[in-house]
């Protein structure tokens, strides 16, 4: 019988690789094979209607980790075994396929990736349908497709979900994502768009410091306290709070409404009165002039306006002078089965109630233009475009969610396009396929729910939702795994995770209330940083473990730099639940008394350290682990234990040793003193003599500088310059200090 990786379905079960993933496949469901093996899932359906459920058969015996939105905004993770863990609105499914292997007596680490694969379902745009997966009680695995819009109907659909299956659980996501964006022309792999150069370079934003009483002021006070510590960002984002806008519900003289604050609209596109002259603190005079200020006085490189997708959370105000020429009309949004099955959400309620002013679909791009011109000619470089998801509640008479999101999603992106040079937008609360698969150009967007400074059980799952979020986000955009205050319980656990996401390191501090110890070790003194090569995702034996709630696992998360690898280690159990997941028992004690978890971590643990390691590599590697400034050489297929407490991670770079002359064995760690110490290295060159050899390594920032080498240098030299070096025979740990303000420094070794 031949074996084909092409989803197939005979006698009732759907195959993949001579597995059967699917059972009581109905006869309605269609497969459309596509390229590499991969298909499309498709299905007639019984009658025409905007919103239909289809079963895809029973699914069980197969570990999984899908992606769902968990309220309207937000994805989370859910781990399972079956058809009847999966939730609703999910909107990517792996799973894991395993065949028995032969047990084996060796100790060293193997993953059994040789008789492991994987198979990934993604639930897809079909035209003006949207569709994502569901589990049932029985274990039936579903798929729903709504339209958003009861007159855009159908009675059959051929692409609601593309399946596909590989070796390699990374690579697989990556290669469909590829295939999809061939196929569909819809959206951009991240290979494919510009980068902001925002996201290199340490920032502020204003959200947790003011809410939405920023006011110049206080973000004067705000830079100037961090100038005084040393770390002043270089881009800043003044959030909600800005503009000028009206709570048409609330009278003069009387109390607020509850839940009319969430139907505010916008009234004009320029800023309110406290950017103004007429200010209360008339610390400004317009928006254009403080920009002008706090660029050159704090050294400013960015400064990026918050707005909402639909200008403000209650969109516009249709009676505005100001905003009538882009036709905006009070609808009502209306949410779909899947997230009003889940969780609902405090403002979707309120704006069901008060309505949204929403822009015309074909006058949405002057509005954007207008407001994106006026803000660039003000000196503001970029954007943060909030509440996106709220489109897909607003399809309704306008052709659907999927129509209005990808109009709206095209007038944004031909606006940015023009009025700021370098891509400069962050997306927020996007994460439905409307958006995810509409997104020609965003290249950076929120990965999670907001860090919430003030609710304790929310620290894990913060960092757990946003590695796991990068597994899909992270190919369409740069995850951006938000602010968080370093002056915090949980800082230094925020802190490590943001600095091996390979994404924006900002926070969100209050004036005079942060830690530059913590900050010091995240920004170099010219306010870059070092961000990791790639989105940082978990390891590959973590993906099917639930590292916040099953008591026993660590969370792994992987990353690449331009030389080595990282991996950041954090133990999320015990300190919170994940959204619509029963806890086993209360957490919210657990912090004090539960015991310290451990993890094995290893070379394996990088996907791709081949690929840096080079054609010199012994095979094994430096393995640096930053809180305890333990240097190990470990072989690639072995490994080193790690114990933590609660709340508290250990970040490993691990750097490929490579032979020399035959007999020099040296790897560059990089900066010491920083969470993810490799990124500091930017190439390393050697000469070989016919007794020794010389190493050159390139090198951003200051401090102490470390490399593993198995004998004492002769010399080192830096910028050509002979330093002072310290080297320790027991561990193979060479250090030397640097100093200077340049920001790249040549070091040479010599032995």
């Amino acid at each position: 019988m031949t074996i084909t990786a092409t989803p197939v379905v005979k006698d009732g079960c759907l195959m993949v690789r001579g597995k059967v993933v699917l059972t009581r496949v109905p006869p309605n469901v269609v497969i459309s094979p596509a390229s590499g093996g991969s298909a499309f899932i498709g299905a007639s359906l019984k009658n025409l209607s905007s919103y239909h459920v289809c079963s895809l058969g029973v699914l069980e015996g197969y570990k999984f980790v899908c992606l769902f939105i968990a309220k309207i905004w937000w994805m989370i993770p859910r781990l399972g075994k079956s058809g009847s863990e999966i939730p609703m609105e999910t909107q990517m499914l792996l799973l894991e396929v395993k065949e028995e292997s032969v047990p084996s007596d060796e100790a060293s680490f193997q993953p059994d990736t040789g008789n492991t694969f994987y198979i990934l379902l993604l639930p897809t745009l079909d035209g003006p349908f949207r569709t994502s997966l569901q589990g049932t009680s029985s274990n039936e695995l579903q798929f729903s497709i709504e339209s958003g819009d009861p007159n855009v109907q159908t009675s059959q659909v051929f692409e609601a979900v593309f399946m596909n299956s590989g070796d390699n659980p990374f690579e697989l996501i990556k290669d469909s994502i590829k295939i999809l964006e061939k196929h569909k022309g819809t959206f951009s792999h991240i290979e494919n768009k510009k980068i902001p150069a925002h996201l290199d370079w340490f920032g502020w934003c204003t959200w947790d410091a003011f809410y939405t009483e920023v006011n110049p002021k206080g973000i004067k006070e705000g830079l100037q306290s961090f100038q005084e510590g040393g770390c002043s960002p270089k881009f800043l984002i003044i959030d909600d709070g800005w503009q000028e806008t009206v709570n048409e519900f609330r009278k003069e003289g009387e109390p607020l409404i509850e839940g009319t604050q969430f139907a505010t609209r916008l009234v004009d596109i320029k800023e309110n009165s406290k950017f103004k002259a007429s200010g209360s603190d008339n610390s400004c005079v317009d928006l254009k002039e403080f920009i002008e200020t706090i660029k050159e006085k704090y050294g400013l490189k960015y400064v990026y306006m918050w707005h909402a997708l639909a200008g403000y959370w209650g969109g516009l105000l249709p009676s505005s002078e100001n905003l009538k020429k882009y036709n905006p009309k009070i609808a009502y949004p209306v949410q779909s089965p899947g997230n009003l099955g889940n969780m609902t959400d405090i403002v979707l309620d309120n704006l069901e109630k008060y309505g949204v002013g929403v822009i015309d679909p074909e006058k949405v791009y002057d509005f954007y233009n207008d407001q994106h011109s006026y803000l660039a000619s003000s000196g503001v470089d970029g954007v943060k475009v909030d509440v996106q998801n709220l489109m897909e509640t607003l399809g309704s008479g306008l052709g659907g969610r999927v129509s209005v999101t990808r109009q709206y999603q095209q007038a944004l992106d031909e606006s940015i396009s023009k009025n700021f040079t370098d891509n400069n937008l962050i997306a927020c609360m996007c994460h439905n396929t409307d958006f995810i698969y509409s997104s020609k150009k965003s290249a950076t967007a929120r990965a999670s729910e907001d860090f919430m400074p003030n609710e304790p059980t929310f620290q894990t799952l913060h960092i757990a939702s946003v590695a796991f979020n990068s597994l899909l986000l992270g190919e369409i955009v740069v995850p951006d795994w938000d602010m968080f205050h370093s002056n915090h319980s949980t800082a230094d656990f925020h802190g490590a995770a943001r600095a091996i996401g390979g994404c924006a390191i900002y926070v969100s501090d209050k004036p005079g209330e942060h830690d530059f110890e913590i900050l010091r070790k995240l920004v170099l003194p010219d306010g870059s940083i070092l961000r990791a090569k790639y989105a940082g995702r978990p390891t590959r034996d973590c993906l099917f473990q639930d590292s916040v709630m099953d008591g026993k696992s660590l969370l792994k998360i992987w990353n690449m730099n331009k030389l080595s690898g990282v991996v950041g280690v954090f133990n999320c159990q015990g300190a919170g639940s994940w959204l619509m997941k029963q806890a086993a028992q209360e957490v919210t004690n657990l912090t004090s008394t539960a015991k310290p978890l451990s993890a094995w971590i290893s070379p394996l643990d990088v996907e791709f350290l081949e690929e840096v390691a080079g054609g010199d590599w012994s095979g094994d590697c430096a393995v640096y682990a930053f809180n305890s400034g333990s240097l190990s050489k470990v072989p690639n297929k072995e490994s080193l234990e790690v114990s933590l407490d609660v709340l508290k991670c250990e970040i490993f770079t691990i750097s490929p040793i490579k032979v020399y002359n035959q007999n020099i064995h040296f790897a560059p760690i990089g900066l010491l003193d920083m969470y993810n110490s490799g990124g500091a290295i930017e190439s390393l060159n050697s000469s070989l003599y016919p007794k020794g050899c010389s190493i050159k390594i390139k090198v951003r920032g200051c401090g102490r500088f470390g490399a593993y080498s198995n004998t004492k240098p002769l010399c080192c030299k830096v910028d050509m310059k002979e330093e002072e070096f310290t080297y320790i025979s027991e561990d193979g740990l060479l250090t030397l200090e640097l100093e200077g303000e340049r920001s790249l420094k040549d070091i040479e070794v010599s032995y």
